[in-house]
């Protein structure tokens, strides 16, 4: 049963519940009709099948109510799980791109380092030749002449 699907276990167990809730309202209602029949009076025939009815029908309501929760919790739960499933994949695809730029990146930067660089020409290879960088410091104060 570890790898059952568990929202169609819920519903399964629910509709054991049902069945069980349904069977124990008949039983009411055949009680309280059964009283009805023992009844010596019209009021208290009356009575009786009024209980009957009304048992029948919160019984009826309570199991409806019953199924719709778990209906709710099985959707729920399935909800969950398939966006649980599209999650991990999306995490291992994710990664899985990754390493394959990391894996297309290493060989270019090995290529890069075995070629020649060409050197750029026109105005924009003048323009970085003028430019000269300021002198770096050494983080030494400077002596100063007396």
């Amino acid at each position: 049963m570890a790898d059952a699907d568990l929202d169609g276990i819920i519903r399964q167990l629910a509709k054991q519940q049902n069945k069980t809730l349904t069977s124990a309202v008949k039983a009411r209602r055949d009680h309280y009709l059964g009283l009805a029949a023992k009844a010596k009076d019209a009021g208290g025939k009356a009575r009786a099948k009024a209980l009957a009815q009304a048992a029948m029908e919160q019984g009826q309501a309570a199991a409806k109510r019953l199924q719709v929760a778990a209906d709710n919790a099985a959707d729920s739960y399935a909800r969950a799980m398939r966006k649980a499933a599209e999650i991990a994949a999306s995490d291992e695809a994710a990664a899985a791109a990754k390493t394959a730029t990391k894996a297309a990146a290493k060989p270019e930067a090995k290529d890069a380092a075995k070629k020649p660089s060409k050197k750029p020409s026109g105005a924009a290879s003048k323009a970085k030749t003028k430019a000269k960088p300021a002198p770096k410091s050494t983080g030494k104060p400077k002596a100063r002449k007396a």
